[in-house]
């Protein structure tokens, strides 16, 4: 995927990655204790780790012998104006609009 938000969204599609972006909003955490939770394989757990990544979600570091992963939220702000750009727009009730038409049609010009 050439375009960073097409990358964003494909990495947010996943729960298993969102459920890791939710742990890491508290803290930088070790990838084993990334995987605790999760009833998979730390490999299954690196992979995530990886998409996420490169998607800039996350940064992750070694300090010492233990690889850190850290949460970028810049990467997100991308995603999130384009998100917002949707909610400018009040949502249409489409039974009143229908109604306002039958109004609006039935009517004779004067």
């Amino acid at each position: 995927m050439s375009d960073p938000l097409d990358t964003v969204f494909a990495a947010l599609a996943d729960p298993t990655r969102r459920a890791i972006l939710a742990m890491l909003l508290e803290d930088d955490m070790a990838v084993t204790d990334v995987a605790d939770p999760f009833e998979m394989s730390l490999a299954a757990i690196s992979k995530h780790l990886t998409i996420l990544t490169r998607a800039g979600l996350i940064a992750q570091e070694k300090r010492g012998r233990v690889k850190w992963c850290k949460l970028q939220p810049d990467a997100l702000r991308a995603a999130s104006v384009w998100m917002y750009g949707f909610g400018q727009f009040d949502p249409v009730n489409l039974d009143d609009f229908e109604k306002f038409l039958k109004v609006e049609l039935s009517t004779d010009p004067e």
